[in-house]
């Protein structure tokens, strides 16, 4: 009997201690931290590895993540020009290993703190910007926001890493007149460019145009001067040779040579197309009178016009 009661007591022992046994020992993750409460109240924090605890006496009350977390927190708020927006903020956080108490007793719901203190930072300074500047500012919209958690949470064992605003989503046909507000200004700055263009094609062919007319008529004016200089010589290299001729009889003689030189010239031309109205050699001779007359009255209006002389 005193055997049998021996075998009967180890295995109920046995049996205990198959029960107890997983109550006893635990393992903790890397980067993880576990909370031993005895009777309900705090114990002890476990680091990671292989563990033991009281069995039916101790209590893991949590497991506490150290590694880097991040939270999505979504709001809708109204800029300074009433325009709604609907804004992601998100938060990167961790809980630090020396606060681990803190951070597991002190805050029922984190995240929901968290939420809490992002939406009050949003719109006390969303309201303040026009829509454009919650765009061009929305850095210093996540440091307002960074700073305000920071000096919230660190009491608590959150050390807040960065905060950074992903979203930021205004009305779909908020974002339509900006669109159109945009390519309207950029069909104004096309039309601008296009109109200046045009201006200075048409400023440089005029200058282009003045520039060719000077040119031409300084061409055409030293034609006439070297025509006059070379008349002017031929006259007197005849009068060298024949002194006896008079200079209009040498003019009259040349006025018949260039005139012959522009009929030859004309009908060098296949597609000339010329009418001579009437014409007669004696017609050099009139043109001759003609200008020789005309340089006489100028001359005597010339001298009409004169101060008389003083006596």
């Amino acid at each position: 009997m005193s055997f049998l009661s021996s075998i009967g007591t180890y295995a109920f022992w046995f049996v205990v201690l198959l029960i107890l046994l997983p109550g006893t020992i635990f393992t903790v993750q890397q980067q993880t931290a576990v909370i031993v409460q005895r009777f309900g109240k705090f114990a002890r924090i476990y680091r990671p590895g292989l563990n033991f605890k009281i069995p039916l006496i101790e209590q893991i009350a949590g497991r506490v993540n150290l590694r880097l977390q991040q939270l999505d927190v979504d709001i809708e708020t109204k800029t300074k020009d009433n325009v709604f927006v609907k804004m992601t903020v998100s938060v990167q956080y961790l809980i630090r290993e020396d606060k681990v108490f803190d951070a597991f007793y002190r805050l029922q719901d984190p995240h929901t703190q968290i939420r809490s203190f992002v939406f009050d930072v949003v719109r006390a300074n969303v309201p303040k910007m026009t829509l454009d500047e919650v765009f061009e500012n929305k850095e210093d919209i996540a440091t307002a926001v960074r700073t305000e958690l920071s000096d919230a949470m660190d009491d608590f064992g959150y050390n807040i890493r960065q905060t950074l605003i992903t979203d930021i989503d205004p009305d779909p046909k908020v974002k339509q007149a900006m669109n159109e507000i945009n390519t309207q200004e950029r069909l104004r700055l096309a039309a601008a460019q296009k109109a200046e263009a045009e201006y200075i094609i048409t400023v440089k062919a005029a200058e282009g145009e003045a520039e060719s007319k000077r040119l031409q008529g300084v061409g055409i004016a030293n034609q006439r001067k070297e025509i006059a200089q070379g008349l002017s010589s031929a006259v007197g290299d005849f009068q060298k040779e024949i002194p006896s001729v008079s200079p209009q009889t040498v003019m009259d003689l040349l006025m018949v040579t260039q005139h012959f030189d522009m009929l030859k010239d004309i009908g060098a031309h296949a597609g000339s197309k010329v009418v001579l109205i009437p014409y007669s050699p004696n017609a050099v001779g009139d043109l001759t009178d003609q200008m020789r007359n005309a340089i006489y009255v100028g001359n005597e209006m010339g001298a009409d016009d004169s101060p008389p002389a003083k006596k």
